[in-house]
């Protein structure tokens, strides 16, 4: 079974700056961050494939950056002007095949999530 282990979760204050993690025990076309703050849904985050071929959604793009290091199957989120509406528990996500959306139903394996607050 694939193991994703996400590290890098904190507090910041608001405009700070944090990274996030996420090392997958094999290789994964697809991975992605999601989050879920308390009382919403799942929202798709960035996602990357192998191919770095990217993709995020609107209320990041600008300031958080997704990269992955294939060799060492993990990808990364800088998360840059942070604002206190980025709380939530962050989760990666991966699956293999062919292609890569932001939609948490194709994704196959997930990680245990990692907190990440941003205080005002």
């Amino acid at each position: 079974q694939v193991q994703l282990v996400e590290s890098g979760g904190g507090s910041v204050q608001d405009g700070g700056s944090l990274t996030i993690s996420c090392s997958a025990s094999e290789d994964m076309y697809c991975m992605a961050w999601f989050r879920q703050a308390p009382g919403t849904e799942r929202e798709g985050v960035a996602y990357i494939t192998t191919g770095r071929s990217t993709s995020y959604v609107d209320s990041v793009k600008g300031r958080f950056t997704i990269s992955r290091d294939n060799a060492k199957n993990t990808i990364y989120l800088q998360m840059n002007s942070l604002r206190p509406e980025d709380t939530a528990m962050y989760y990666c996500a991966a699956r293999t095949g062919g292609y890569c959306q932001m939609n948490p139903n194709i994704f196959t394996e997930w990680g245990q999530g990692t907190q990440v607050t941003v205080s005002s």
